[in-house]
C-alpha cells in the first residue's frame, strides 16, 4: 500500500519496479497524434483494446484500418474482435528478439492454425515484419518525444482521476505542437 498514492500500483520496467499508472495511447501513423490516451492503475495492457478502439472510433469519426501492438495487448479473443470490427491486427504473441529478422514464410495459413499461431504466422510474413515493425515508431516516438524533449517522466499529481487530467493535458500539448509543427491547414487561413 503506497500511502502518498493509494491508487497507484507497481510496475515493471525496463528499469526495475516503480509504483506509478499505466498509459494507453493509440497514435496515427502519417502525424503521429496521440487520437486516443487512457491511464489505468493496471500494470498489464491486456484488457485495454477494445476500449481504445472505441475511444478512436469517438474520437475520429472512424476505425482505423489496421492495428500494431506489442505482446502485451494479445489476446485471442480481442484479435478475433478486432478481425469482426473489420480492423486488421499485427500483435505480437510473445516477446520478440530486438534486430532479429524472422524466418519469412509463404503460401496459405494452415486451415487447422489456431488464432495464436495464425498471428505469430502473419507476424512472419515479410508484409506483417515490415508493419509490426513501424509499431516503434509510431507510438514510442512520441513518448520518447514527451519524456525526453519536454521532460515529462512522472506525473506531480495523486489519483487515478487526477492523473489522468494531468496526462491528457501532456498529450493534448503534443499533439498541438505536431499541428504547429505541420503547418496551418488550408482550411484555417483566411
Amino acid at each position: 500500500m503506497n500511502f502518498t498514492d493509494p491508487e497507484s500500483r507497481i510496475m515493471k520496467t525496463a528499469n526495475g519496479f516503480i509504483q506509478g499508472y499505466n498509459v494507453q495511447s493509440v497514435v496515427d501513423e502519417a502525424y503521429q497524434i496521440i487520437v486516443a490516451t487512457k491511464v489505468t492503475n493496471s500494470p498489464t495492457d491486456a484488457g485495454h483494446l477494445r476500449n481504445m478502439m472505441r475511444m478512436v472510433e469517438e474520437n475520429i469519426g472512424k476505425k482505423p484500418k489496421r492495428l500494431s501492438c506489442d505482446a502485451g495487448y494479445f489476446k485471442q479473443d480481442d484479435i478475433t474482435w478486432l478481425e469482426s470490427e473489420g480492423i486488421d491486427p499485427y500483435i505480437a504473441t510473445g516477446r520478440q528478439p530486438h534486430n532479429a529478422m524472422p524466418i519469412a514464410v509463404r503460401g496459405r495459413i494452415p486451415s487447422h492454425y489456431g488464432v495464436k499461431e495464425r498471428m505469430a504466422r502473419k507476424l512472419r510474413t515479410k508484409k506483417g515484419h515490415a508493419i509490426y515493425a513501424r509499431r516503434k515508431v509510431i507510438v514510442e516516438t512520441p513518448h520518447g518525444q514527451i519524456k525526453h524533449c519536454r521532460k515529462f517522466d512522472h506525473f506531480s499529481l495523486r489519483g487515478l482521476t487526477k492523473v489522468e487530467g494531468e496526462w491528457s493535458l501532456v498529450a493534448m500539448c503534443h499533439n498541438l505542437l505536431k499541428l504547429f509543427r505541420y503547418g496551418t491547414p488550408k482550411w484555417a487561413t483566411v
